[in-house]
């Protein structure tokens, strides 16, 4: 680790110049009572005595800088400045990031003994987020602080304020920076537990860093998700239109043409015994009704049954629809000839949906489809080995899909039932084989 700043050498604070007064009085003391009361006790005033003089020297050495030290903190907490070491605030820093849930309050405790160990108006945390520097932690947390991010490298343009760069393995991280009290300049002795704190930092902002990024790439996720959702239920919006629009064309397009036609061949029917040119021409006509009516349905459902079940059938369509499943699907379907379009259709989208609901929500590891043919009825059968669902419990939990298969499988006579067991659920659809016939106009 390493850590880079700029530390303006400033006029000593009151502390300070309290310590080593005091210091020097203490070398003073010391001399009087050892050298000269020494002197006056063996007799000899008229020069030093070499033995006093060496003791008197040791004395000093050995308590003039604990006296310095404790004159600083008493004079600190006078003026309302900590009494701790930098070495004991670094101690402290130390054991703080070593406690479990130190993880996301380490910009916080950072912030707090720099602010406190020093004695400023308020201390930061930024780190580098993006590029880009990122406020992490202000102490006290009350005080509002510079918001102006601060130069990564260099001094701050405000002169009362102080910057350190933290770096790990020569990559910057963050910058600490404090602001001085008015008229209360940093000691040196401060300066070093800025330097101290910001060599020690390394490794806790390149944890914050991380976990910042993280929160980023979260809420960018979180916007992604919601602006998909949104785009679902645009496209939701846009089938149920699409389809009652489907509805309305069948009903204002074909369907008239078709009752119509129906009509027009009852009358052709009545006209065969009494006229039957006329039955001619009306036949006639109508066989250019048909192409017209099978035009517009056409038009109206281009696209509306995959190419694969309109060329090859029910059993091809489906497993080319399910190869990709995440679920593994089996499909199993005798021989037999081609289905009525609509029966086609509907068994289709029926096991598609009963497909899709299992993967989605049955937590299964397979799914079985099969179809049998029973008493001129078609029995499509969809298991699963998941979770199951609740029968009872309607639409809860699974959106529109029950209903569309309810829906769908009684538009062409069927009905459809939902199973479960311990083993499953099993959806079972029970449909006539060939689609019913069109109620006759009256």
């Amino acid at each position: 680790m390493s850590a880079v700043g700029v530390l303006a050498t400033r006029a000593p604070r009151p502390e300070v110049v309290l310590g080593w007064v005091a210091a020097a009085g203490t070398v003073l003391s010391v001399y009087v009572v050892v050298v000269l009361g020494g002197g006056l006790l063996i007799g000899r005033l008229d020069s030093p005595h070499l033995g006093l003089s060496v003791l008197a020297t040791a004395v000093v050495a050995s308590i003039v800088e604990p006296v310095r030290n404790l004159a600083e903190r008493r004079a600190a907490r006078r003026f309302s400045r900590s009494d701790r070491t930098p070495y004991e605030v670094l101690a402290e820093f130390s054991h703080e990031m070593t406690r479990s849930d130190s993880g996301e309050r380490a910009p916080a405790v950072m912030a707090r003994m720099l602010a406190s160990g020093t004695g400023v108006a308020w201390a930061q945390v930024w780190v580098l987020v993006d590029g880009r520097l990122t406020l992490m932690a202000t102490y006290p947390p009350d005080v509002e602080g510079d918001q102006k991010p601060p130069p990564l490298y260099g001094s701050d343009s405000d002169e009362g304020i102080r910057t350190v760069t933290v770096s790990h393995a020569r990559r910057p991280l963050g910058v600490l920076r404090v602001r001085e009290r008015a008229g209360r300049p940093m000691t040196p002795v401060e300066d070093r537990l800025l330097g101290g704190l910001a060599a020690q930092a390394g490794m806790v902002l390149q944890s914050a860093q991380l976990r910042a990024e993280l929160a980023v790439r979260l809420e960018e996720l979180t916007a992604r998700e919601l602006e998909l959702r949104h785009i679902r239920d645009e496209l939701v919006t846009t089938q149920d239109l699409e389809r009652r629009r489907l509805e309305r064309d069948i009903h204002d397009g074909a369907q008239q043409q078709l009752v119509a036609l129906a009509i027009n061949l009852k009358v052709a029917k009545a006209l065969i015994v009494t006229d039957p040119v006329r039955t001619t021409d009306v036949l006639r006509e109508q066989r250019h009704a048909v192409t017209d009516a099978v035009r517009t349905l056409r038009i109206i459902s281009g696209g509306a049954a995959p190419e694969t079940l309109t060329q090859r059938g029910f059993a091809p369509a489906l497993v080319v629809a399910t190869a990709a499943n995440p679920v593994p699907v089996r499909v199993t379907v005798p021989e037999m000839s081609r289905l009525d379009p609509d029966v086609e259709a509907t068994l289709y989208f029926c096991a598609l949906e009963a497909v899709q609901n299992a993967t989605k929500h049955a937590d299964a590891s397979r799914i079985d489809v099969r179809l049998r043919e029973e008493a001129g009825r078609l029995v499509l059968t969809v298991d699963d080995d998941g979770i199951g669902i609740d029968p009872g419990a309607g639409n809860v939990g699974q959106g529109r899909g029950l209903a569309n298969m309810r829906e769908r499988v009684a538009s062409v006579g069927g009905d459809v039932q939902v199973r479960r067991s311990a083993g499953g659920t099993t959806v079972v659809a029970d449909i006539p084989a060939a689609a019913p016939a069109p109620v006759e106009a009256t």
